[in-house]
């Protein structure tokens, strides 16, 4: 009898880009950068194509995401992922809502930042969602989100064994 191959369903992953993050590659470059989400979604993309052929078990499929509306924003958070890397921009160090709503769907998260916020205006040194988030990454610029990534990824091919 001939066997047959499972192809094992993807497992889903946000990549949540927040407040002013459309921005990206005409904000402010000296901070942020000249990359925008597109160059950091083809990053993202490209590098993560490279990692699933060393895992052959695992199948990612991932959504990127980008609002400038909080409720859009804590919606979108909401659904059914395995895991995200999220950049909320401002909403790291304002918003409540979106820590509540971290802590209470339960996701499996790393945050993540363009720039360092430890060498930012003293208000960008706080954020909200880092006691709910599996990991930091900031300051690599676009490359912050494929650093993120590669942290949830290990967390969830961990959880999986």
């Amino acid at each position: 009898m001939a066997q047959v191959k499972r192809i094992k369903k993807p497992i889903k992953i946000l990549i949540a880009s927040g407040v002013n993050l459309d921005l990206l590659g005409r904000r402010e470059p000296l901070i942020y950068g000249s990359d925008t989400l597109k160059d950091m979604e083809r990053l993202v993309r490209t590098t993560l194509a490279a990692h699933q052929k060393s895992s052959k078990n695992m199948n990612y499929s991932l959504k990127f995401f980008q609002t400038n509306d909080e409720a859009l924003f804590l919606a979108e958070i909401s659904k059914d992922y395995a895991g995200a890397v999220i950049n909320a921009g401002a909403w790291t160090h304002t918003s409540l809502a979106l820590a509540d709503r971290l802590a209470g769907v339960g996701l499996l998260f790393v945050e993540a930042h363009v720039s360092d916020l430890s060498k930012r205006e003293s208000f960008r040194k706080d954020s909200y969602l880092a006691a709910h988030a599996s990991g930091v990454v900031q300051g690599h610029g676009i490359e912050s989100y494929w650093l993120a990534l590669k942290k949830l990824l290990a967390a969830l091919e961990s959880k999986s064994r």
